[in-house]
């Protein structure tokens, strides 16, 4: 390409460092070594502090939520912590990926293996708990190993950013934008297949995580799990929490079965979490043995529908949640 004016090369380089910054999100420094980018790293703004990072990692360690993202981004994986959780949601390319790959951590964050993180040798160390799970890590262990980035989940919703998030600490952006960019055209496509019935409906959403021996329930709004997705494509949860809190308890709440009519009696059509096999929870067949749901003016209607993969946390997971909720508001378009 040729450069005729000095304003022209002005331009390219404010054009080329926008584009650099909007990749990273994070700010970036040269170590001074060759252009090829080997020994090269940058500074990464992560819960945990500003972190100097590898600018390409070649050897990455994930655990918690960074899992299913890093696997579907496609990065550089030696190592990651058990997610049985996500099984359910995983493609079978991604799954297959997760069995084969070297487990140097439990379920839990307490139960990290910090002698197989080392054995793994990586070059980074992404962990994706909540902040205040953080204290069950040995952060100052694993800085040892390799540097440290913490980008755990804060709002259920935040999965979009803080996904992006972790592929751009294992500089797997790539891969990340190509899934992102499927699930927004098929989004735009069904929020156009409803636009006529879903967004005049106000909606309510029973969750899954009720506790039966306390009699309560869970009532999820926007930007909740269960919600979430939903709303991608023009669903509206009415409504806010009370006494909203941090995370999850930000845009849900517990009430009692005893407050289903004045917490869920304006909704016009009500939406449910269910396993990934479709089965009903145990938390959520209780609200609906109970009298009170049956009496709820949207179930008389039979208004009500089940939605599948509820706790999507990335992507390729919500593109299942999104035919979930397609498959279960497939009836209002004959009403």
């Amino acid at each position: 390409m040729s450069i005729r004016r000095s304003s022209a090369l002005a331009g390219a380089l404010a054009g080329a460092l926008a584009l650099a910054l909007a990749l990273t999100g994070c700010g970036s420094s040269d170590d001074g070594t060759d252009s090829a980018g080997k020994g090269k790293t940058r500074v990464f703004a992560a819960d945990n502090g500003k972190i100097k990072i590898p600018a390409a990692p070649k050897r990455v360690v994930a655990t918690g939520y960074a899992v299913p993202a890093l696997i579907e981004a496609d990065a550089p994986l030696v190592g990651i912590s058990s997610w049985k959780r996500g099984e359910p949601m995983m493609g079978k390319k991604d799954l297959a990926a997760y069995k084969k790959l070297p487990k140097v951590a439990g379920e839990q964050a307490s139960e990290t293996n910090y002698e197989a993180v080392a054995e793994a040798k990586p070059d980074l160390i992404v962990i994706g708990v909540p902040a205040p799970v953080l204290g069950d890590i040995d952060v100052k262990r694993l800085e040892s190993i390799a540097p440290v980035v913490a980008i755990g989940p804060t709002k259920p919703s935040a999965w979009r950013t803080l996904s992006r998030k972790q592929a751009d600490a294992a500089g797997a952006l790539e891969q990340f934008g190509a899934v992102k960019a499927t699930y927004e055209a098929r989004a735009a496509e069904l929020k156009k297949k409803y636009k006529d019935v879903l967004p005049q409906l106000k909606l309510g959403h029973v969750g899954a995580f009720g506790e039966v021996s306390k009699g309560t329930f869970q009532r999820e709004f926007g930007g909740s799990w269960g919600t979430n997705v939903a709303e991608d494509i023009g669903a509206h949860y009415y409504g806010k929490v009370k006494k909203a809190g941090k995370g999850s308890r930000a845009v849900s709440e517990y009430p009692s079965v005893e407050e289903l009519p004045s917490s869920l009696g304006k909704a016009d059509a009500l939406t449910y979490s269910v396993e990934a096999d479709g089965s009903v929870p145990e938390s959520v067949k209780y609200v609906m043995d109970s009298k009170l749901w049956k009496n709820l003016p949207a179930v008389k209607a039979g208004k009500t529908f089940p939605i599948r993969y509820t706790e999507a946390a990335t992507y390729g997971q919500a593109m299942q949640t999104l035919d979930a909720v397609d498959k279960a508001f497939a009836p209002l378009l004959d009403s």
